[in-house]
């Protein structure tokens, strides 16, 4: 095999990790605007497996009329081109998108399309391209195309696990945009100058330190105060805003407020959280607590400060969460209060504690992790709970009419465990058909209670119990069978 022809062979491998990258790195891209389900990357696979597809026809075609390693170097050049250009414009291109489109499964296929569909397609002719390059021999063309694909495919694992456990959650998204770039346009300078190394060197020498640049969205977002992380899981925002005339502070995870915290007092940001006091109510003497769903810990840490005789135990699966509301939340240790990095569901099926109490504050209007939703969850849940234990689950979503569908299954499947279950509404007790914060609260005991208290707050929370009447029109939620992003989506 000749040196050209093994060159090929690194350009192929280089191109399939790179178009993985770009596949994860593009999620992350569009979360923050369309957030993170299975619908959105759905749409996120389809239109880039359709973009390669079409490139790989397209180089087909291409390479069949005068195949030269000029051309290919070409089209590596012009993807990483558009690469660069989706660095600098994706914040505007997002934006845009989001303010005409309403839809999150068309504004996720349109912005995809945009800002990938054609790197894609350029990146997908590269392995036809190759392949006709290396043909010189037609009695070895099947194991010159079996070993050329198969290297693609090694590349693109290796891009997968690169992107996922290496640079997501080490570098911006905008900085891995701008490594697969110079990595493209290195290849493709190889390629076009051959054996020039004075010139490469050069390039290289160039364009290397320009990784550690400042990106477009780093310099935005210093301007308007905004702190971008990437983690394993998410890419989170945290910023400034107001709420209810309040100076407050965000973290947004996806394309959605996770928790909040007021700047200038300690009172909890949102009134949904206040609505966790109803373990007073229901289970009077709790001493033990858990919670899952950690994000910035407004509430965690109101516990800890309000409970003194209490402990709680709260589970957050992303460890890199807990260290953002450790530097901009104020979260502090404490004693008694245990975190756990693991997913709830996990957490749940393993542990062998009993509590007093269980919150749930996992769930999000667009973005509900379904395995935390079904009957075999809910019986991990009563499982874990005192024989006088509650749950308190945070939902958001309407109750009645089409929109209510998740609210109206998730009843469903807690009635199936739960002896005792209600559901007090946040915003307006009266109006089933509204999307609001809705508590629901299943309790372990048959024991009858009483709803109303001599605590005036508690009593207004007690006051939003929902009392007219739920159709049971949905099925009970099950790890089989568990739709909650169809429902959601409805929702929205």
């Amino acid at each position: 095999m000749d040196i050209k022809n093994n060159f090929l062979y690194v350009v192929v491998f280089i191109c399939g990790a790179m178009v993985m990258i770009l596949e994860l790195v593009a999620a992350r891209i569009i979360a923050p605007f369309v957030g993170t389900s299975s619908y959105v990357w759905t749409s996120l696979i389809g239109v880039i497996l359709g973009s390669m597809s079409f490139g790989y026809w397209l180089g087909g075609k291409l390479s069949d009329k005068n195949p030269k390693q000029s051309t290919l170097a070409i089209i590596i050049f012009s993807a990483a081109f558009c690469i660069g250009i989706t660095t600098f414009i994706n914040l505007f291109v997002m934006q845009s998108v989001v303010s005409y489109i309403n839809d999150m499964r068309v504004a996720a296929i349109l912005s995809t399309l945009f800002l990938f569909a054609i790197p894609s397609i350029l990146l997908g002719m590269v392995s036809p391209y190759a392949v006709k390059l290396s043909m010189v021999d037609v009695e070895k063309s099947g194991s010159i195309v079996g070993n050329l694909y198969a290297l693609s495919t090694v590349g693109s694992i290796v891009g997968t696990f690169l992107a996922g456990f290496v640079l997501i959650p080490c570098l911006g998204s905008e900085r891995i945009l701008l490594l697969i770039t110079i990595i493209l346009i290195l290849t493709s300078s190889i390629l076009y100058l051959k054996t020039n190394y004075k010139i490469n060197t050069i390039l290289i020498i160039i364009l290397i330190p320009m990784i550690m640049l400042p990106t477009p969205s780093t310099l935005i977002f210093a301007e308007a105060n905004i702190i971008d992380a990437n983690t394993e899981y998410s890419r989170i925002w945290i910023y400034p805003t107001k709420h209810n005339n309040k100076d407050i502070k965000i973290m947004q995870i996806g394309n959605e407020y996770s928790s909040g915290m007021n700047i200038n007092d300690d009172e909890l940001a949102f009134e949904y959280t206040k609505y966790y006091r109803l373990a007073e109510h229901f289970s009077p003497n709790f001493r033990k607590a858990l919670m899952i769903g950690g994000a910035a810990y407004s509430y965690p840490k109101y516990y800890i400060k309000k409970y003194q005789d209490a402990m709680l135990d709260v589970v957050e699966i992303d460890p890199q969460v807990t260290e953002l509301a450790r530097k901009y939340f104020n979260l502090k240790d404490d004693p008694r209060l245990r975190i756990f990095h693991e997913d709830g569901r996990i957490f749940l099926n393993n542990t062998k504690n009993k509590y007093d109490v269980i919150y749930g504050d996992a769930f999000r209007a667009k973005s509900v992790p379904y395995h935390l939703t079904t009957k075999e969850a809910t019986e991990k849940m009563y499982n874990a709970l005192t024989d006088n234990g509650v749950a308190i689950i945070n939902l958001i979503s309407p109750i009645e009419g089409a929109k209510g569908k998740f609210l109206r299954s998730e009843l469903a499947t807690y009635k199936s465990i739960f002896p005792q279950v209600y559901l007090f509404l946040v915003e307006d007790v009266n109006n089933g058909l509204m999307n609001q914060n809705i508590m629901l609260v299943a309790l372990k005991t048959n024991d009858v209670k009483e709803f109303n208290s001599e605590d005036d707050e508690l009593n207004s929370f007690l006051k939003h119990l929902y009392k007219k009447e739920i159709t049971n029109d949905v099925p009970i939620l099950t790890d089989d069978f568990s739709p909650v992003e169809y429902y959601t989506m409805e929702n929205n």
